[in-house]
């Protein structure tokens, strides 16, 4: 059985799961061969609106790395596993439909790396997470120094990072890591229901505007205006747009059909 799951519910939206929860959905080096095939599966998918990442189980996200394994390795072998797991969590914030990490567990390490890589992240009220890596003597090194800052400000993050703090999800909340804190019974639904709004949105307006962000985020305010306006040149001809300007004439919910 697969060690990363990939289904499609309402039409639209796909759903990740990582399999391993007798190993805390830890990444090791299969889970990691698997979680590439699924990201080429998402990768081809043209029609997906949206896409949540969560875990079988109720205790873990995502542990991290496989210390188990990798107390097998060689300092090689340790170094490439280390940027495999880089390649993942870089494959999943480089898609172009929008992520949900629903984070239903502990989230250490790689773990909360992954789900940094999303573009929302929402959490169970019983989740852990933290980038902890300090306390093992290394550092974060699947983007955790560079988006952990993006998100939630310089300061902050060299707090959380260097003293390798663990923290609940309604610290998350407070520090503005994490969107939304729900009961484990709800965190699913609540995760399909931001994904259900983003996907009854203009698709081809929603993965521009996402792109807007993402490459203006790093820009200067001009340059950054700049890019929206040629971004939003893109959605000007498109069938969508035309859509929705005759169903507000019409009083009617769009159809849109990501043209």
């Amino acid at each position: 059985m697969s060690t990363v799951t990939f289904e499609i519910v309402d039409s639209y939206i796909g759903v990740i799961k990582l399999n391993r929860p007798e190993a805390a959905n830890a990444f090791s080096r299969q889970l990691l061969a698997d979680f590439h095939d699924v990201l080429e599966l998402v990768e081809q998918k043209d029609d997906l609106r949206a896409v949540v990442i969560t875990s079988e189980g109720e205790k873990a996200f995502c542990a991290g790395a496989d210390l188990k394994e990798r107390r097998t390795m060689t300092q090689d072998e340790v170094v490439d596993t280390v940027n495999e797991i880089g390649r993942v969590v870089t494959r999943v914030d480089d898609l172009k439909v929008p992520t949900i990490a629903a984070i239903n567990g502990a989230a250490f390490g790689g773990g909360l790396e992954l789900a940094l890589a999303c573009d929302i992240r929402v959490a169970s009220n019983n989740a852990k997470m933290g980038l902890t890596e300090t306390s093992l003597a290394i550092i974060p090194g699947a983007g955790g120094t560079q988006r952990l800052a993006r998100l939630i400000g310089l300061a902050k993050a060299k707090y959380y990072i260097l003293t390798a703090k663990r923290f609940d999800s309604l610290e998350g909340r407070e520090i503005g890591l994490i969107e939304e804190v729900v009961s484990l019974d709800e965190l699913s639904n609540k995760a399909l229901d931001i994904a259900v709004q983003i996907a009854s949105n203009g698709p081809v307006g929603v993965k521009i505007a996402k792109q807007a962000i993402n490459v203006g985020f790093d820009h200067d305010l001009q340059t950054g205006l700049k890019i929206e306006k040629d971004c939003y040149m893109h959605t000007i001809p498109t069938e969508d747009r035309l859509e929705a300007l005759q169903a507000f004439k019409e009083k009617r919910k769009p159809n849109f059909k990501g043209k």
